[in-house]
């Protein structure tokens, strides 16, 4: 169809004569409602966005000295976050002369790698960043 004849065929009918294909040989278009179209397309985006799974990177800090009943509850919190298909960074940190003794920052989160073995895995292994110590976890793959 000839250029003219449709821009007169999208106007009879109120509709947008729109290009859909400019490399093909002869240019391929077509008569639509082009804002509604538009409109469709930014709805259907958005559904998929939405149906995207969201990983956050939650964090749950202890220190050298925590006891028993404090880390359980860490723990716990650590595994409610794994359970949940979020990532954890277990961070330790040290205060004042405790950053002297690092091997205590590693066994600790050695025990709570060991404690939530069963649901997560290490990602990313402790390593020392100034005063603090961080390990990065992950929900094991379902």
């Amino acid at each position: 169809m000839l250029l003219q004849d449709a821009l007169t065929a999208a106007v009879d009918r109120g509709l947008d004569l729109v290009e859909v294909s400019p490399s093909a040989k002869p240019p391929v278009c077509r008569i639509m409602d082009y804002g509604k179209f538009k409109y469709q397309q930014q709805k259907r985006a958005a559904e998929a966005k939405k149906k995207t799974a969201r990983v956050e990177l939650k964090e749950v800090k202890l220190r050298p000295k925590t006891e028993i009943h404090d880390f359980k509850v860490k723990v716990k919190n650590v595994r409610r976050f794994l359970d949940a298909g979020n990532k954890v960074k277990v961070t330790v940190m040290f205060r004042g002369r405790e950053v002297t003794h690092p091997e205590f920052g590693r066994d600790l989160l050695k025990r709570v790698a060991e404690e939530v073995s069963d649901i997560g895995v290490v990602e990313f292994f402790p390593s020392m960043q100034g005063r603090f110590m961080h390990m990065v976890m992950a929900p094991n793959k379902k």
